[in-house]
């Protein structure tokens, strides 16, 4: 299936870390009949609105960028919120795109939906093959929910729904707020404001607790208050403390990276591609196993046909294939902030999964590769943050 230029393409969570650069890489490419709403414009989570949005703008392709995240803390306070609300923004638009005879969409999911004590590096044949992180589980479990219902859709009504599944991300428009971003912005912020505390410089102090306060603290505070608050995120005159040991692995890919490549599966992959198109393709198209017609699209339904076999994993990881340990990263924040103090480690934290490699065959063998090493990203991270 072929998106021209001039196809509507909705991307939701258009304001997003990679949204945003799905966005400008669609626009770098040609394709400027985007669509895009903001939270306060389209609350996803609503499905009347998001009926009526479907309605209104009818797109012929979607890219569901959207999600309700955040880091080891946020996934272990809000572990409801994070199950619901993902699940409420998937199936209202995986459900309406069918309904509204999308030609094409790209769902984003997360390497978290891999077990805990998964083989390394994670190939996507892994899934569901032994227990999940407990600390985000939830978001594993609405993730793994959210590829499930792109396989199934395309196994049963011969839909062209591709799930690429990227590793830890970080690049421009990431989550630098204390209190739920993940792990390189929230390292990266902490080491910033203790150089800060140390230079004696509250007026950038200020500026930044004004652009993200933490805990209803902005840069209008008392100074007291501002050092209590950073003081309850490990962050100290010339010190950080930072959570767990220091030694878990972990793989991270440029944001725009990874709009490069969730672009090009939207141009350049379908369903049948991953599948093998031979045995994909010898399923009667336009009929269902008792010859019914499908009612909504050419393409035959597949999901009840023994002869395609159990058709599974059908997702794509996409990442480096490269991994550091957090300490490691810590020292290239260290080095790209110029700080000169202590960074320590608070052993009695939880570390989370201790090594998430993913295998990145399948991505390779579909022609891309990434380009940004994370020497590189880490130096243009603090240039984003700093001008930001």
């Amino acid at each position: 299936m072929t998106i021209s230029k001039h196809s509507k393409i909705y991307v939701a969570g258009h304001r997003g870390l990679v949204g945003s650069a799905i966005w400008n890489n669609l626009l770098q490419r040609g394709y400027t009949n985007l669509v895009g709403r903001s939270h306060k414009e389209l609350d996803l989570t609503d499905q009347l609105a998001v009926r009526k949005f479907f309605d209104d703008e009818q797109p012929e392709a979607v890219v569901l960028a959207a999600a309700f995240v955040g880091g080891i803390m946020a996934n272990s306070l809000y572990r409801a919120d994070f199950i619901m609300m993902n699940m409420k923004i998937q199936c209202n638009v995986i459900s309406e795109a069918y309904a509204h005879h999308v030609k094409k969409l790209l769902f984003l999911g997360s390497t978290c939906i891999y077990p805990k004590n998964a083989p390394q590096p994670m190939k996507e044949d892994c899934l569901l093959t032994s227990p999940l992180e407990y600390t985000n589980e939830e978001y594993a479990i609405a993730k793994i929910a959210g590829l499930k219902m792109c396989e199934s859709y395309n196994l049963q009504y011969g839909t062209n729904y591709i799930a690429v599944m990227p590793t830890n991300l970080y690049g421009p428009n990431d989550n630098f707020h204390l209190e739920n971003s993940h792990v390189m912005p929230a390292m990266m912020r902490k080491v910033y404001l203790a150089k800060l505390i140390n230079d004696h410089n509250w007026q950038a102090i200020r500026h930044d607790m004004d652009r993200r306060p933490v805990e209803g603290i902005s840069g209008t505070a008392s100074e007291a208050d501002i050092l209590n608050v950073l003081a309850k995120y490990g962050i100290y005159d010339n010190k950080v403390v930072l959570w767990g040991t220091g030694t878990p692995l972990r793989e991270f890919l440029w944001s725009e990276d990874m709009a490069d490549a969730s672009v090009h599966v939207l141009l350049n992959v379908n369903f049948s591609d991953i599948i093998g198109i031979e045995k994909y393709s010898s399923v009667h198209y336009g009929a269902s196993v008792d010859g019914a017609v499908d009612r909504n699209h050419s393409v035959g339904r597949g999901g009840a046909i023994p002869k395609l076999g159990e058709i599974r994993n059908c997702h794509i990881n996409v990442g480096t294939g490269k991994e550091l340990t957090i300490r490691e990263l810590s020292k290239l924040v260290v080095k790209a902030v110029d700080f000169k103090g202590t960074v320590e480690f608070d052993t009695s934290k939880p570390d989370g999964t201790p090594r998430k490699l993913i295998d990145v065959e399948k991505l390779h063998s579909l022609g891309w590769t990434h380009k940004v090493e994370i020497e590189d990203g880490v130096k243009k991270l603090f240039e984003w943050y700093r001008e930001n």
